[in-house]
């Protein structure tokens, strides 16, 4: 499998440090509010990551990190008229309720958060500090970027430039502008905790590094988030981590590209901002999910309610292709495998080449997707229930297989109340008896209750509106 790596500019092959495990970090919320649909981009991106390397065999360790104290927390809990870890405890609750229905494994996933790991902070901050790779002042500790020489190595930024382009305060206490937090003095109604350069809380880039090295290792596989933390946050993390190990932080870093709103940068100034929360009102998230994955990680995508829309309308296909194996499946016979049997598995199991192939390509989920719709196509065109069962249940199990892989599909099927069910029995039966009028009645009067019938040469089905 190639993966593009930011740190080197160009696709790699990925092999793990442990053949049969797979150690990832993927920078979670700031845990001050519901997430936003370009927050969930690297959340489902890189789910779907995990979820590949387990349909390859792999164990994965996975870590998606929960920022609970920072200014953005204290400023929430100040305007809520809470304490911080009320803030906190009430947005990581709404967090879990949008990935389940984002479809994110999240009994596969650790969630580490900041506040529960303050010695471990400490005590890395004292290692950089004995190391001299860190300095305190007043109570505040800050990383020594001139201490390194090759500061910028994931963005590609030159320390001159970052210099020369900050604004100092004639007091700062840095010795340079670019010299980083790494603990934060005490300010009057702030949370805090004793240390050894009196009370305080950490940094924010300081935990990712902290939880990382705890739960992985001093070297990981894989650190991703989306692009915007490209530069300080992942920068910084690799300075503090490489400088108190003196090993590589992280083999491969991936950071998927921005989403904009309707052509125009998400903004709060804008009105164009939308939590997951505000889309679930009108959409299931799974469209969100289907959305997300319907362009390459690395591209940047537009995000509209009308592109949401026709989002819906292909993962409405793609379900209805399941509903039509799952039916043909549950009328067919099983029998011997003739040749011509043999053959459809044959074009069957291409399917699944082309689409491994595509999820090897850098996780390339578009394409994989297209495969999917090739899979349907195929199944639409050439299986029906005289079709040997043994087929069918290759296709169809295939069909699950491989969109598990990408988390979509996987909704168990609505069931109906028993008068629905019972009317649309009574409408088969009229029309097999060439009641067409009583037939056209309870056609009608199931839409008025929001049950539409399609009649295909497969038998009857339908779908809520």
């Amino acid at each position: 499998m190639k993966l593009y790596n930011t740190l080197t500019g160009k696709k790699e092959e990925f092999k793990p440090i442990n053949d049969k495990k797979v150690t990832m970090y993927v920078c979670g919320p700031t845990v001050y509010n519901y997430i936003h649909v370009g927050n969930a981009r690297p959340f489902v991106v890189f789910d779907v990551l995990r979820r590949y390397f387990k349909f390859k065999g792999y164990e994965v360790d996975y870590l998606l990190n929960f920022t609970d104290i920072d200014d953005k927390m204290i400023e929430r809990a100040n305007e809520e008229g809470k304490t911080v870890k009320e803030v906190a405890d009430k947005y990581i609750k709404e967090y879990l309720e949008d990935a389940n229905n984002l479809m994110l494994k999240e009994d596969e996933t650790k969630h580490p958060k900041a506040t529960e790991h303050i010695k471990d902070i400490i005590d890395f901050i004292k290692e950089l500090e004995n190391k001299g790779y860190a300095y305190s002042v007043n109570g505040n500790v800050y990383f020594d970027i001139g201490k390194l020489n090759n500061y910028g190595k994931l963005s590609n930024k030159k320390t001159e430039e970052l210099i020369s382009g900050a604004r100092i305060k004639v007091n700062d206490e840095k010795k340079s502008p670019i010299d980083f937090t790494l603990w934060k003095k005490e300010k009057q109604g702030e949370p805090s905790w004793d240390s050894p350069w009196g009370k305080g809380r950490p940094g924010w880039h300081i935990e990712c590094s902290v939880m990382a090295r705890k739960y992985l290792g001093d070297t990981i596989d894989i650190h991703a988030g989306g692009h915007d933390l490209e530069f300080p946050h992942h920068e910084n993390e690799i300075a503090q981590s490489e400088s108190l190990t003196g090993k590589t932080f992280a083999n491969f870093w991936l950071h998927n590209a921005m989403l904009n709103i309707d052509n125009k940068k998400m903004s709060k100034s804008e009105q164009n901002f939308f939590t997951v929360r505000d889309i679930s009102k009108e959409f299931d998230l799974e469209v969100v999910r289907y959305f997300l994955l319907s362009s390459h990680y690395r591209n940047p995508v537009n995000f509209s309610k009308e592109i949401l829309m026709q989002t819906k309308s292909g993962l409405d296909r793609l379900y209805n292709g399941k509903k039509n194996l799952e039916h043909i499946l549950g009328n067919a016979k099983d029998r011997e495998l003739t040749d011509e049997d043999k053959n459809m598995i044959e074009n069957i199991n291409q399917f699944k080449e082309k689409f491994i192939k595509s999820m090897e390509d850098d996780l390339n989920t578009a394409d994989a997707i297209s495969s999917i719709f090739e899979l349907i196509k195929y199944t639409n065109t050439n299986l029906s229930d005289e079709t040997n069962k043994k087929v069918i249940d290759k296709a169809y199990s295939q069909l699950m297989e491989l969109s598990e892989v990408l988390g979509i599909l996987q909704r168990k099927e609505e069931l109906l109340d028993d008068e629905i069910s019972e009317l649309i029995e009574k409408r088969i039966k009229a029309r097999k008896n060439k009641n067409y009028q009583l037939a056209d009645e309870i056609r009608d009067d199931l839409k008025e209750k929001g049950i539409v019938l399609e009649d295909t040469p497969q038998g009857t089905k339908w779908k809520r509106i």
